[in-house]
């Protein structure tokens, strides 16, 4: 992580229509929808409202009354890996994943409309690492940040940075920006001056039953309270807490695996 994930005050941060080629939605296909919304209920304090059924049966999370994430429910006979997903926001889905398509990259659902709530596609980078896109309708996107409980930074973990990064530069737009270091391959996206996402390079430490992927971060009041609630609920603690200049971090896998991190604001 970088500076670039700001806090948003104590009673967060709402969101009105998101710039192109900013995070504004994260969502989880599992198999077992219910025990996964009760995971996750108990960890965060999420209540969940029925979705879009396009892809299946779906809930939005809601914190207070306002959408955080989505969680969908996978066809038994799809064996898909378990995973926390970025959706990346468009003006047009449709011409965003033909240029996808023309920079190496892959389409796997989509484009398609998701009843009045707007457009997505489901792709991958070059490197295979998954990432939505979301064309805005009636749904925005996540309606609050910084508050605990909500997604607070979104980070391409992946081999190197250059190629994958000049792939997300020529489809979104972005500005990227190096951090200095010889031991450190890190780009931070900017979206007109404004860090939005991170990739991280991590050579042959990247896990080999996973690949190149990307991590959503969850913001939370105690990081090592919430590892241990998560380990009481079924979860597994991949990276035990730890401190870092922009708080205390830590990753953890819910019961169907699906990788995601907590991290504790340090202000």
């Amino acid at each position: 992580m970088t500076e670039a994930r700001g806090s948003a005050g104590l009673s967060g941060e709402a969101h009105a229509r998101y710039a192109p080629g900013t995070p504004c939605w994260v969502s989880l296909m599992v198999h077992g929808l219910a025990a996964t919304q009760e995971f996750y209920g108990e960890l965060f304090g999420w209540e969940f409202r029925p979705g879009p059924q396009q892809l299946g049966p779906y809930v939005r999370a809601l914190l207070d009354g306002r959408e955080v994430a989505g969680i969908g429910q996978l066809p038994a006979d799809r064996h898909l890996p378990i995973a926390w997903t970025p959706y990346l926001a468009s003006d047009n889905v449709d011409t965003t994943a033909e240029t996808v398509r023309l920079c190496g990259g892959t389409i796997g659902v989509g484009p398609l409309d998701a009843a009045d709530a707007g457009r997505l596609a489901i792709c991958s980078d070059p490197s295979g690492a998954v990432f939505g896109i979301w064309q805005a309708a009636a749904h925005l996107g996540t309606d609050i940040t910084g508050l605990p409980g909500t997604p607070a930074w979104n980070e391409l973990l992946t081999f190197e940075t250059v190629a994958v990064t000049k792939f997300y530069e020529t489809v979104f737009g972005y500005e990227q920006e190096a951090v200095a270091s010889a031991d450190f391959d890190y780009v931070t996206l900017h979206v007109a001056g404004r860090p939005v996402a991170g990739i991280q390079g991590v050579g042959t430490t990247l896990p080999r039953d996973r690949g190149p992927h990307w991590m959503t971060y969850f913001e939370v009041a105690d990081a090592d309270e919430a590892v241990a609630r998560v380990v009481d609920l079924g979860g597994h603690v991949l990276e035990p807490s730890r401190d870092s200049a922009h708080g205390r971090v830590a990753t953890v896998a819910d019961p169907e695996g699906a990788r995601f991190s907590l991290i504790q604001d340090p202000h």
